[in-house]
């Protein structure tokens, strides 16, 4: 029975040596765990802060672009005005000239001095005349077709001149453009 006794205190010491080893592991498992959110905690901190910083950089460069690109504007609208101020001091000038004058000649000078002032200033901002001879749909808008004995799609009259800047076309050409009689009739055999 002495043996019986001992060899159930020498179990229970091992199964309680066992216990207290799975807890102590348990414990451990449980520390590193703790570790381990707390860490998470931080980093999920820290990119919260970042995110934060982020929001608020990025709300600063967009009012910077805003007010940058308003003074661009500005500057833009500032340089345009200052040659239309100087075409209308010519425009002054043909006219003090005109009246003072009363000469049909001086009117004239008068009005190609705006008119080259004023191409002058187009010119400058990369604005150019749209050239065509023949009719282009890409740069020409036909507001009348005349049947003619010009060749066929010929511009006859420009009513209102094309404009490109920079090579892109801002305004089409109107223009009267001419309808051959002999194709008319070609096309009719």
């Amino acid at each position: 029975m002495e043996n019986r006794k001992q060899k159930i205190l020498i179990e229970q010491e091992i199964h309680d040596c066992n216990y207290n080893k799975a807890r102590d592991e348990k414990i451990c498992e449980l520390e590193i765990l703790k570790q381990s959110i707390e860490e998470k905690k931080k980093q999920v901190q820290d990119y919260y802060d970042q995110l934060l910083r982020l929001k608020a950089d990025f709300e600063n460069y967009r009012r910077r672009s805003e007010k940058e690109k308003k003074d661009y504007l500005e500057r833009g609208k500032e340089k345009i005005l200052i040659k239309q101020i100087s075409i209308d001091d010519v425009l002054r000038q043909a006219l003090k000239s005109a009246e003072s004058g009363n000469n049909i000649e001086s009117i004239v000078l008068g009005l190609e001095m705006i008119s080259k002032e004023f191409s002058k200033m187009m010119k400058e901002e990369g604005v150019e005349e749209v050239e065509c001879d023949k009719f282009d749909p890409n740069i020409c808008e036909a507001l009348e077709y005349v049947e003619s004995e010009e060749e066929d799609e010929k511009i006859l009259e420009v009513y209102q001149k094309g404009y490109k800047m920079n090579g892109k076309l801002i305004r089409a050409a109107k223009v009267k453009v001419a309808k051959n009689n002999k194709d008319i009739i070609e096309n009719e055999k």
